[in-house]
């Protein structure tokens, strides 16, 4: 099989809708401090982005959950392969993942933070798939809506393949 990616979303369309998100996000927090938190490995491309856009006092950190493995359907299995290094009790939280497919892994790591007693807790996501959807989540800023296809690029992988990718793409398998 032969793997081909098809351009969704260009480089230059992710910037502004980055900075778009981060005006959002500068006027609801104004000079509030903002504890950052980005989902590895996935969101690291938007997170250093969006985070080098926001004009509060600014703390990050990252947690990794993952579900996927080397496929392209979720495992339904959440696993917090690390976890937060610093408390967050009386910090407002961002938590900046790159996609949100079933909901399943925003849903668990939610149930997990809100135990540790923040101030609050938002979640912020380059792509939203609701079609996929098996857990309901709020999620306050969405760069794309996107149909269910399976999407690579900007930190998004298959296989550990196509992260570093400038642009969100389609994977499509062609047979040879």
């Amino acid at each position: 099989m032969k793997e081909v990616v098809h351009e969704m979303f260009s480089e230059e369309q992710i910037q502004e809708r980055i900075m778009e998100i981060a005006k959002q996000i500068n006027k609801k927090y104004g000079n509030t401090p903002l504890h950052v938190i980005g989902v590895l490995k996935g969101s690291v491309f938007f997170f250093t982005e969006l985070v080098k856009r926001l004009t509060m006092p600014v703390t990050i950190d990252f947690i990794a959950a993952g579900s996927y493995g080397d496929g392209m359907v979720s495992t339904g299995s959440l696993s917090i392969e690390k976890d937060l290094e610093g408390e967050i009790d009386d910090l407002h939280c961002l938590i900046v993942e790159d996609i949100v497919d079933t909901g399943n892994t925003l849903s668990k790591i939610c149930k997990m933070l809100l135990a540790r007693n923040p101030a609050s807790v938002e979640f912020c996501a380059l792509l939203d798939k609701p079609a996929r959807r098996e857990t309901e989540v709020q999620v306050e800023y969405i760069g794309f809506i996107i149909p269910d296809e399976f999407v690579v690029g900007y930190g998004l992988d298959y296989a550990q393949k196509y992260r570093n990718l400038p642009y969100v793409g389609r994977l499509e398998f062609i047979e040879e």
